[in-house]
């Protein structure tokens, strides 16, 4: 039995050197993974998850930590070996799961074979695989454009005389995209991954494929504040340098290939930001190719933990959608953000998790939220992020929400049997896979409850979405509606107890707290407490049992 897109309940996001390491190396591994397979699913007390997304582990020097990629088509030692991830997929497809892999479309490592051609001279064949431009004529700059890691996108090249452009390191030189050749060798490394047993594709930093042709400046941002922790990229609109008029046709190109495939999807990695409407930007990816396409949803990383910021949000959102051909992807956190708990807090982390859940499309899972997992406190000589590094003391490195994933409270958290590559937190030894198993109030229960209802019944993924009530500013409220089944959602969002009243009594399916579920009083209202939530079925319109339920 195949598990089709349409019903899996979530994706959860692996960050490979943190998650498992099976050769006592300090890094996390392929080997690992294959080890914690039940974790997932297979087991009476798995987590419950349909789909599991690796972070690059491409062959790569590693500036970037495998965003840099030196062979598209390989796996880096540190890792493992193909056949190590043949494997994985094998045994991840015997139960039900299914693989995505990380795809790196803007740029290459500077250690790339087509690099170190392009580079070797102006006529070689790969030359224009790259993007390369000449400085002006004062001897400055092509132009202003920015790297998101600090200072000017362009670098100079000694031996051809050029500069070439890189958005992100300079040793991540940016892929020509107007080459037709650049297009047909990136379509062919999907081929590639798709073949050997691949499910989906997250397509990383898109927005950077196309450019201005003409190279012009990007304005300055009238609204930038100079400062000692200003970020140096916010100081221009980045018009020109980014999100140009050919990238939605490029990734068409790129969803062309994924449409070979039955079964098989692609998610766009994008922040929208205020160049362009939130509504142009978001129906610009969905319009690329609905099918087997979609961008995740990001803005609730951003988004102040509050009913009416919530409600806004996500009402807005969903109101763009068309719900027949649209599946979203909301997101609350990935190996570039602080964590869930750290920006919301404990209690608040689980009403989000309520939330993600119970609304349509499918939900992602960053390694270790489902435990509670806090942000690391990294020391300056245990730093490992190149952006932490160039600039230390700014806080804007990743490594926090990097820390290895928490299995059990041995001296390394059970995630190696040697000092690993980032330090483990200090809360692993009460927020860990083992310890949580067994709490029925834990992060972990409430999770894996979550997707029990998600995998069980239809309306959680398909349903229709309605806002309820009136505009609360404590507690949001929605509704989800699939023919004749309906469920109530309803989130405390403040730090007072809320009483709220619905049309009908129901059966709660779900609460923040497990084993302290509300219960409705006598006059039919509930009582909830401060950052509390329910999920409840309501009693005129009762969920019906599904035919099939996967383990």
């Amino acid at each position: 039995m195949t598990t089709r897109w349409a019903d899996v309940n979530a994706i959860y996001q692996i960050y490979p050197r943190s998650f498992m390491d099976s050769n006592a190396d300090g890094v996390g591994d392929l080997r690992g993974v294959i080890e914690k397979l039940d974790y997932f699913k297979g087991s009476p007390g798995s987590l419950g998850i349909d789909a599991i997304w690796f972070s690059p582990i491409y062959s790569s020097p590693m500036a970037d930590f495998g965003y840099d990629v030196s062979d598209y088509r390989d796996i880096h030692p540190l890792f493992g070996t193909l056949d190590d991830f043949r494997d994985l997929i094998k045994k991840a497809h015997q139960l039900h799961i299914k693989v995505m892999l990380d795809f790196v479309p803007n740029h290459s490592s500077d250690e790339h074979p087509w690099f170190v051609e392009s580079k070797s001279s102006r006529d070689n064949p790969k030359r224009d695989y790259y993007t390369w431009a000449d400085p002006k004529a004062d001897g400055s700059l092509p132009n202003n454009w920015l790297s998101i890691f600090g200072g000017s996108a362009w670098q100079w090249d000694e031996t051809s005389g050029q500069y070439y452009l890189h958005t992100f390191l300079k040793e991540q030189p940016d892929l020509n995209w107007e080459n037709p050749a650049v297009r047909k060798e990136m379509q062919d490394i999907l081929h590639f991954w798709f073949e050997l047993g691949v499910d989906g594709i997250r397509a990383d930093a898109v927005r950077w494929m196309s450019k201005d042709v003409h190279m012009r400046d990007d304005p300055r941002n009238p609204g930038f504040v100079t400062g000692p922790h200003a970020d140096e990229f916010g100081k221009l609109i980045h018009v020109h340098s980014r999100f140009g008029p050919k990238l939605f046709d490029y990734l068409r190109e790129m969803t062309d290939v994924v449409e070979e495939y039955p079964g098989r999807i692609m998610i766009f990695e994008d922040y929208p930001d205020d160049v362009f409407t939130t509504r142009d930007q978001y129906l610009g990816f969905y319009g690329v190719n609905p099918k087997v396409s979609m961008p995740f949803n990001f803005e609730g990383i951003g988004t102040p933990f509050n009913a009416e910021s919530y409600r806004r949000f996500i009402t807005e959102f969903q109101g763009m959608l068309n719900q027949e051909e649209h599946m979203p992807v909301y997101t609350f956190g990935n190996h570039d953000q602080s964590r869930l708990v750290s920006r919301v807090g404990e209690e608040q982390a689980r009403v989000v998790a309520m939330m993600q859940f119970a609304l349509p499309g499918l939900p992602v899972i960053y390694y270790g939220d489902e435990l509670g997992m806090k942000d690391g406190k990294i020391k300056k000589s245990e730093l490992q992020d190149p952006v932490e590094l160039r600039k230390p003391g700014l806080g804007q490195g990743r490594d926090p929400e990097r820390t290895p994933m928490q299995w059990d409270t041995s001296q390394y958290a059970g995630f190696s049997t040697v000092k690993p590559w980032l330090p483990v937190t200090s809360t692993a030894s009460t927020h860990n896979a083992i310890a949580e198993r067994s709490d029925d109030d834990s992060y972990f229960t409430l999770y894996q409850q979550l997707l029990g209802l998600r995998r069980r019944y239809r309306i959680f993924r398909e349903g229709d979405y309605e806002t309820f009530g009136e505009a609360d500013k404590n507690v949001y409220v929605f509704s989800r509606r699939f023919g004749e089944e309906h469920i109530f959602v309803v989130l405390n969002m403040s730090k007072k107890s809320q009483n709220f009243e619905l049309p009908h009594n129901g059966r709660i399916l779900a609460s923040a707290h497990p084993a302290r579920p509300p219960r409705f009083k006598a006059d039919g209202t509930l009582k909830l407490k401060p950052f509390d939530a329910v999920i409840v079925e309501c009693s005129k319109h009762q969920l019906k049992e599904p035919r099939i339920v996967r383990l």
